[in-house]
Formats: C-alpha cells, structure tokens, sequence
C-alpha cells in the first residue's frame, strides 16, 4: 500500500511543479516520512530528486554555465557535506520532551523540530511576493552556493536561494534552468555521500523497490505535466499546497508525525 501512495503523490509532486511553485523534493518528502524515519525519507527523497535532475541533464545539461558552476556550485558543494552531516547529528539526538495527547505518548525530536521548522519558512517564503522579487548581485555567488548547499543537505531545501543568487549571474532562459539543474544534481550527489555512508553503517533499510517506482513516476509526472500545462504558478494551488505542507511541518514540530 505505501509503494502505491508513495508512487502516486511522486507523479502528482513531479507534476505539480509546474504549477505550484514548489519543488519535487518540498512536495515528495513529508509523503515518503509518514512511512520513514524521518532522516530514511530525506534521504530517500534525495535519491528521487538526484535521478530526477540526472534525467533533466540529459535533456538541458550541455547548456549550463561553467563559471557559475565553479563559483556557486564549489562551495555549495562543501556546505552540502556539512548541512547534510548536520542532518545525522539530529537524528541521533536524545528527544527534547514527551507529552501525553489524544490518549498516546507524544515526543518531539531535534530533528523534526528543525526539519519542520524549515518547511514552514521555507513555505512561508515561497508565498512572500517580496522573497520572490530579491536578487543578489554576481559577486555574492560563492555566498549563494554555501547557504543553497547547506540547507540542500541538511534538509533538501537548495531552491529557493539558488535562484535568489543566479537570477543576477546574466544567464539566458535556457542557461539558468541549466545550470540549475546541474547544480542541484551537484548538491544531491554530495549529500547523497553522506545519507549514503550513515545507511551503510546504521544498516537503514532504503526500499529500493521504492526508490525505482518513485523516480519513474516523478518522471511520467514531470513528462505529462510539460505535455498538458506550460509552467505558469497558479496561485490557489500553490495557497493549497503551502497549507497543507505548514499543517506537516507543524506536526513534525509537535512531534505528532
């Protein structure tokens, strides 16, 4: 049943990317954590995400820029290894406190006081018409690469900053998406080192099987989704996405999922 649910809100995330403003791994990982612990489905979702770009740089990739790529892709690279080492710190973290609600013992954690934390501001600046507007000038990219970097491995959100700092670098249309890509396939695969030597060593059972179905699906849903919609935001989707991924982050917050 969870391969099932987890395959099909995987081809909805992929496909309402397009529309929604919101990214395949913001959507596809509070799905994938009501079935796994919690640092299991970041990583999990990274796997997704990885191959989803891995396929995009097949279609875009010959059309990123190379200078952009050393300035902001290098440091992020390095701030992913320390947000995403960050991630197994918190995951091994005694929990904060426990609680009695609705009959059942509730505890809250470090990690998902954190992750959640960060779905909700992240949300929260996604939605902001003043966030979406802010560009950096081409000399802060490093600085770019190394917030965009950590917040990819700590918790997969390298989005939003990403396009803060390139939006100045002078990239034609095609170039920015490019370059986006590979920089996102840059930062997964450096997380990817680090999720992967912790499951490797705490012997986490990854659900390949899973994995597989997820990425063929977010595939099929970001190949239907181009085919049917141009990408354009619309915007009672996205308040609808936003409140249900806050009513996520507020329950990892409270320790309830």
């Amino acid at each position: 049943m969870e391969f099932l649910i987890v395959c099909i809100a995987s081809l909805l995330a992929s496909a309402l990317t397009l529309f929604s403003g919101f990214g395949l791994g913001t959507l596809l990982m509070p799905v994938v954590a009501l079935f796994f612990p919690l640092e299991l489905a970041i990583a999990m979702t990274a796997m997704v995400h990885l191959a989803n770009n891995l396929f995009k740089i097949g279609l875009l990739g010959r059309k990123a820029d190379g200078s952009v790529l050393l300035k902001f892709g290098l440091p992020a690279v390095v701030a992913a290894f320390v947000g995403a080492a960050l991630l197994l710190y918190l995951g091994d973290v005694e929990p904060l406190y426990h609680y009695e609600a609705f009959g059942r013992n509730q505890q809250v954690s470090a990690l998902k006081l954190v992750i959640g934390t960060l779905i909700v501001i992240f949300v929260g600046l996604e939605l902001s018409p003043t966030f979406s507007k802010v560009s950096l000038d081409h000399k802060w990219l490093p600085l770019g690469g190394v917030i965009s970097g950590f917040f990819g491995g700590l918790s997969g959100h390298q989005g939003a900053f990403r396009s803060m700092f390139l939006i100045k670098a002078g990239l034609e249309k095609e170039a920015f998406v490019a370059t986006g890509v590979v920089l996102a396939v840059m930062v997964d695969i450096a997380r990817m080192v680090i999720y992967g030597a912790d499951i490797s060593t705490q012997g986490h059972a990854v659900e390949w099987p899973l994995v597989i179905g997820a990425s063929l699906s977010a595939f099929t849903g970001a190949y239907v989704g181009a085919k049917v919609l141009k990408k354009v935001t619309l915007r009672s989707v996205q308040l609808i996405v936003s409140g249900l991924l806050i009513v996520v982050g507020v329950g990892l917050i409270a320790g309830v999922l």
